[in-house]
């Protein structure tokens, strides 16, 4: 407050008035010596202005939440606004969202058991402890989550690239088997540059302990890297994107038969999530930014 304490009144007020949300505005008013009358005839006067501002800042947060299709709550909101030009307080965004009622949708948290140690399969933990990598293709990692249609389950298995999140393979099929998972490892492949010393990470299910997906990173040049028994949160990008998914394009949603399912996911997966979906964690970037910076 400084250097607004030497400003006019008028800068004061404005001041004032673009903190009140985070401050309140009885004790900016104290804090930089002005009645809270005298704010408030200030305020009267440009108020038509502040209404119309609001109303067209209010239209373009709903464009905004409709276009994500309410999965963006307000930091994501405001974020985005930022990126457009937009001068506005985060917390002038959180309250105009409350006002209307707009929520974003929130992961709900699962916990699963811990799968039983391989004893046939010691592969160790290689990134325990490691930095997040500097660039791509470095670490990978994949796991499998279920998805419930019309009383029977399809697998999803997911390769994503540690560095951007980015998902690079995945893999639909009604059968948990070694096939969908090497599918999905096929298309991160095909669609990278592998790099000397690539790793990938999985739990330990059988999918990723048996012989054939494990001589089939062997063909790729990819070294193994797996949790520690009962550590589900060694994957944890992983995990975190399939609450991601299904919170915001599966839980909701009625799918007519596989072919529809398959479309949303290749869609939410392809265009969505590693193209227009901003993430806290990668500086509020896309996967696809994030990689091309």
């Amino acid at each position: 407050m400084g250097g607004v304490s030497e400003g006019t009144k008028s800068e004061k007020f404005s001041f004032i008035n673009e903190r009140r949300d985070e401050f309140g505005i009885r004790y900016l008013c104290t804090q930089l010596q002005v009645s809270t009358s005298g704010f408030y005839k200030w305020l009267h006067k440009g108020l038509s202005h502040r209404q119309a501002l609001n109303t067209e800042l209010t239209k373009e947060i709903y464009r905004l939440y409709t276009l994500h299709k309410g999965n963006y709550g307000s930091p994501r909101i405001h974020k985005q606004l930022q990126a457009q030009g937009w001068q506005v307080n985060h917390k002038r965004v959180e309250r105009i969202m409350r006002e209307q009622k707009l929520v974003g949708k929130a992961a709900k948290i699962y916990r699963r058991h811990a799968l039983p140690e391989n004893t046939c399969n010691k592969v160790g933990n290689l990134i325990l402890n490691h930095a997040i990598p500097p660039r791509p293709n470095q670490q990978w990692c994949g796991d499998v989550s279920y998805l419930k249609l019309n009383g029977q389950f399809i697998y999803l298995a997911v390769v994503l690239d540690m560095y951007s999140r980015k998902v690079i393979g995945w893999s639909l099929d009604r059968q948990r088997k070694v096939s969908l998972t090497i599918d999905a490892l096929d298309m991160a492949v095909k669609s990278r540059q592998l790099c000397s010393g690539l790793i990938f990470h999985s739990d330990k299910g059988t999918e990723y302990a048996c012989h054939d997906y494990q001589n089939h990173l062997k063909k790729c040049g990819i070294k193994p890297s797996m949790n520690r028994p009962g550590k589900m949160t060694d994957n944890i990008y992983v995990e975190t994107f399939f609450r991601t998914f299904k919170t915001e394009t599966y839980h909701g949603e009625r799918f007519k038969d596989e072919s529809h399912l398959r479309k949303t996911t290749q869609w939410y997966i392809e265009e969505n999530y590693n193209n227009q979906r901003i993430h806290s964690s990668l500086n509020f970037k896309t996967p696809q930014q994030y990689e091309s910076m």
